[in-house]
């Protein structure tokens, strides 16, 4: 093989699958590139997590074919309640007060998977290679040159990494990162329970991390539960029985009986800011250029921003003609995502921190604050949809409009 591609990506997770489903099923070729073979990526147990995607989100998935895919496993969010542990205080968010649909989703990341996929089949210039590896590149004025481990040789105008936080291949194309250990994992399993959740989603501000209580299909609700690893350590250990019981002391009774099922999992909770998100002939995308906390839900968001923003410049530039690789393409993708980057990683940051320490002068500053969220309607329904992903500038896409 020696063909030339608008597009190669690195890494076929969920925002790799999503880049290459946007920009291929706009018309550009695209490849594909994954070191493990795709249906390991799609099983039950390959990834116990679930995907908070809001509205903006859902929008951009269903403009490029994914969401009726995902649809039936979509658990929506109806209502948002936000406090911290032993105070009365809390924010509550409700759907009705933006409008007519929910405030997001919940959807599980092998179903994501599923549906991306699904649109991929769909998209006749996405190619999928996987298991593969590029072995060799050569970035030039005018092109990318590659060889994959097959020694098949590729070509392309732009190169796309999307291979997570910890990606090989951003340090091989010189970029740096700096990085922050929260000191925190993430315990993530699926729970059962005796009464309805009502599509309400729950987070709890603990000294030790946040717990949040996440609707899913049916009377089930999947957890994130981050705590220091000293303490993760030793939940982790546990057996079922005990694990539940645990969850069940820090949640409480509002949904009766809580039953483990299926697997629990556990993941480092690290935070990862790329030097720069773009070098030549090459970008950086979702976790690739900034990983951070999941206290907030946002972190997929922030990629499928991403994801819609350089999928507009590629099928923009192409339709009139000129090269997507070129810099200037470059530089309008790297100033437009650098603020709303900046922003998210600065606000989960800081509500982590904050809420992690328990002295009593920053416990009043941030009960005061959540009373005064609650008490004021405009700021409320700011908050809202911001995080809904229905303010700034918007790609085409996050405002459900077609590339």
């Amino acid at each position: 093989m020696n063909k030339h591609y608008d597009l190669i990506i690195q890494g076929g997770g969920l925002t790799g699958l999503a880049l290459a489903a946007a920009v291929g099923g706009a018309g550009a070729r695209v490849l594909l590139v994954e070191e493990r073979p795709i249906p390991t990526t799609t099983t039950a147990t390959f990834d116990g997590r679930v995907t908070a995607i809001a509205r903006g989100a859902k929008q951009a998935l269903a403009t490029i074919g994914a969401w009726d895919d995902m649809a039936s496993e979509a658990e929506p969010i109806l209502e948002i309640e936000v406090g911290e542990q032993s105070s009365p205080i809390t924010v509550h968010y409700d759907y009705h007060d933006v409008g007519s649909e929910p405030l997001g989703w919940i959807v599980p990341n092998q179903h994501i998977r599923l549906g991306l996929l699904a649109a991929i089949e769909r998209a006749p210039e996405v190619t999928i290679r996987a298991p593969a590896t590029i072995t060799a590149m050569n970035r030039t004025a005018h092109r990318i040159e590659a060889e994959l481990a097959d020694h098949s040789r590729i070509k392309a105008s732009l190169f796309a990494v999307c291979e997570g936080r910890f990606s090989r291949t951003r340090e091989a194309l010189g970029i740096g990162a700096k990085t922050w250990k929260y000191g925190q994992t993430g315990l993530v399993c699926t729970l059962a329970h005796e009464l309805p959740h009502d599509g309400k989603a729950v987070e709890r501000f603990f000294p030790d991390g946040p717990f949040a209580m996440l609707p899913l299909p049916g009377d089930r609700s999947s957890i994130v539960w981050a705590l220091d690893d000293s303490v993760a350590e030793a939940v982790e250990a546990l057996d079922d029985k005990a694990f539940t019981a645990e969850v069940q002391d820090r949640f409480g009774d509002q949904l009766g009986k809580l039953t483990l099922e299926g697997h629990r999992w556990s993941y480092p909770l690290v935070l990862v800011w790329s030097d720069r998100y773009t070098t030549e002939r090459a970008v950086l995308v979702g976790d690739t250029a900034r990983g951070i906390h999941p206290i907030a839900g946002q972190g997929w968001n922030l990629a499928v921003r991403d994801i819609a923003a350089i999928a507009e410049i590629i099928v923009d530039r192409l339709r009139l003609g000129l090269d997507p690789g070129a810099p200037e393409a470059l530089e309008r993708y790297a100033t437009w995502r650098s603020f709303d980057s900046l922003a998210l990683v600065a606000v989960t940051d800081g509500i982590n921190r904050l809420f992690a320490n328990d002295i009593l002068p920053l416990r009043l500053v941030r009960e005061t604050g959540l009373a005064l969220v609650d008490r004021i309607p405009p700021a409320k329904k700011f908050f809202m949809r911001h995080a809904m992903g229905l303010v700034g500038d918007l790609p085409r896409l996050m405002r459900g409009l077609p590339l």
